[in-house]
């Protein structure tokens, strides 16, 4: 049987069955599992339904819920967005108005399924048809199908005129070495290929790495990174709303900071309180419009660490109360913390040659009760140590 034909048992009804049987299936007992349903059935079904199993079980971090009543493959469940960071980007294109969108390089739909919750009509395509097989069930087991047509093609064949916007999310993983692409030229289809499909449409967003070097980025194209619960997921292009714009948008909240040109703060001591500005917002190069919403000054001109005197409240970087700020030496701290009665500690490095885990094992922290933030990262050039809480 191919990779289709199992595929198609797994939708019919004994396929369903063993999904269902599945459904609360503890990956330690495969085996036994898998012993007890050959007896019944056929021996590549229950390898697909116990594949399929294990993929929903990883699928549950970026979907939810919904992943038990969906369908993937390997590559799918790697490469599919969050369901929170599409629908963010669904309400963005519905916003502009959009009512239809070309979603190219689909794979199991995980974006086509955001914008058609968005009220938007969707051309998903993909040039395997096993994605294509999996986003039409996912579609049809959402109650999406009508909203959504799954067409297998190459997606640089695909005309996308008369639709709204234009949604491309290339391929950034080898499909030799299965590592993730760093060249966007690289990706498939590559960069400047979406990009030139980006600018035919009213709208479009493109789906980037968010590594990507701000000077590769288009100078027509807005560019927006997204961090959800304090995870940086992706940056996107888009075209046809602020060119040359850039955005640090953060997740569950949707707290969105817009770049305003500013120069980068002036460094100096530091202060009371230490913020670590949100990941998207350094990617994004807008640590100075943080910095200046907090009054605040960098403790390096080359570190993204924020410090002021006064605490203000702020989604785009987490407040620390800095209690020691000390040179790096690990016997002088180990032997505070030991003083200090300190049993736990989150170590946190910036511009650090140290690695957390290292200086962990050196600490031997004790049975203490307290607990410690520790930074290792350079203050005016000078390795430091700073020791503090989290702020409230």
């Amino acid at each position: 049987m191919s990779d289709l034909d199992v595929f198609a048992a797994l939708l019919a009804p004994e396929g369903q069955t063993l999904l269902d049987e599945l459904r609360d299936h503890d990956p330690a007992d495969e085996l036994a599992a898998a012993t007890r349903l050959r007896r019944d059935h056929p021996a590549p079904l229950v390898s697909a339904a116990l594949g399929q199993a294990r993929l929903r079980q990883r699928a549950a971090a970026k979907f939810g819920a919904d992943a038990q009543r969906m369908y993937f493959t390997a590559n799918g469940v790697e490469q599919s967005t969050r369901a929170t960071v599409a629908a963010h980007r669904a309400d963005r294109l519905a916003a502009l108005g959009v009512r239809s969108v070309a979603d190219l390089c689909c794979g199991i739909g995980g974006d086509a399924l955001a914008l058609a919750r968005a009220g938007i009509r969707v051309l998903a395509v993909d040039r395997d048809p096993l994605a294509c097989a999996a986003a039409r069930a996912n579609a049809a087991a959402l109650g999406l199908a009508e909203l959504i047509e799954v067409r297998a093609a190459d997606v640089t064949e695909v005309d996308t005129a008369g639709w709204d916007a234009v949604f491309v999310d290339p391929a950034r993983r080898s499909k030799v070495r299965g590592g993730r692409i760093f060249d966007p030229e690289a990706y498939s289809p590559p960069l400047s290929w979406a990009v030139e499909a980006a600018r035919t449409a009213p709208f479009a967003a493109l789906k980037i790495a968010p590594g990507v070097p701000h000077e590769m980025l288009p100078e027509d194209a807005e560019a927006e990174w997204i961090s959800d619960r304090g995870e940086v997921k992706e940056a996107v292009l888009w075209f046809g709303t602020a060119p040359g714009a850039r955005r640090a948008t953060l997740l569950p909240a949707g707290d969105s900071l817009l770049g305003a040109g500013l120069p980068d703060p002036e460094a100096g001591p530091v202060g009371r309180y230490l913020y670590e500005p949100d990941g998207a917002v350094i990617r994004a190069h807008l640590v100075a419009e943080a910095a200046a919403a907090l009054d605040g000054r960098l403790i390096d001109p080359t570190i993204a660490y924020v410090t002021a005197d006064a605490l203000r409240p702020t989604p785009y970087a987490t407040a620390y109360e800095i209690t020691d700020v000390l040179p790096f030496n690990v016997k002088r701290l180990k032997a505070l913390l030991r003083e200090r009665g300190v049993g736990t500690a989150v170590i946190k490095k910036r511009g650090s040659a140290v690695e957390p885990e290292e200086l962990r094992k050196k600490l031997k922290l004790g049975g203490g009760g307290n607990s410690v933030t520790i930074f290792l990262t350079r203050v005016a050039g000078a390795p430091t140590m700073l020791l503090g809480q989290p702020a409230h």
